[in-house]
């Protein structure tokens, strides 16, 4: 699978097989992503990867916190701006439509959509989960590097015949991460991964991108 291949086929799955995967693919694809570039080579990801009874468990104490409406834990950074501005606005309402829409989910369905995204700590029936943190003295420069960390491991993924699904939403839940993976108490959990075979029964969902004029400018000529 050559690169565009690995980009145009990589999205947000939420639908996996639980097939096993072998634990020396996951230490390709990581080993290899250490070549992401970071800022003078900090590398200041810190990962978690959760498979077997692990995952189970957190699987299993995180579902009973959802069931009893636990809200979750404070957080420690916003996802989104208090005030989203145009066009981001926009973009993430369609989103979410288009979402819903490939799952066949109304507007007016609210415990369809809760338990949509209820989903997410199941890990969308993934058996092998990644968690990312950062400490928490690094700053926005550190934190872009963590995407472009992901990013990495998600296309080398579509190169092992695997897909994924990055989650902030376990950002929600951080405490109950932690009582799994006891990660130092100096940082943050940005996001999940669920990592995977894709269950072909589950129909995909695609998202639009914004058409190239309206996120680029190229100046000058040639």
């Amino acid at each position: 699978m050559d690169v565009y291949e690995a980009v145009a086929s990589r999205r947000a799955v939420r639908g996996f097989s639980g097939a096993r995967i072998p634990r020396e693919v996951l230490e390709r694809v990581l080993s290899a992503a250490a070549r992401s570039p970071s800022v003078a080579n900090l590398q200041p990801w810190h990962v978690y990867v959760l498979t077997g009874m692990p995952l189970a468990e957190l699987k299993e104490r995180t579902a009973e916190r959802v069931a009893a409406g636990d809200p979750g834990d404070e957080r420690e950074y916003r996802m989104y701006p208090p005030e989203l501005q145009s066009p981001y606005r926009e973009r993430r309402f369609a989103a979410a439509e288009q979402r819903c829409a490939a799952l066949g989910i109304s507007r007016e369905d609210k415990r369809a959509r809760q338990e949509a995204v209820a989903a997410n700590w199941d890990c969308f029936g993934a058996p092998a989960a990644l968690f990312c943190y950062v400490d928490r003295g690094m700053g926005p420069a550190q934190w872009a590097d963590l995407g472009m960390y992901l990013q990495t491991v998600m296309l080398l993924l579509r190169g092992e015949g695997l897909h994924s699904c990055p989650q902030m939403a376990w950002s929600v839940y951080r405490g109950t991460v932690a009582e799994v993976v006891s990660p130092s108490p100096g940082l943050i959990l940005f996001c999940g991964m669920s990592i995977g075979f894709e269950d072909t029964g589950v129909r995909p969902v695609r998202i639009d991108r914004a058409p190239l004029a309206e996120t680029v400018t190229f100046v000058g000529g040639g």
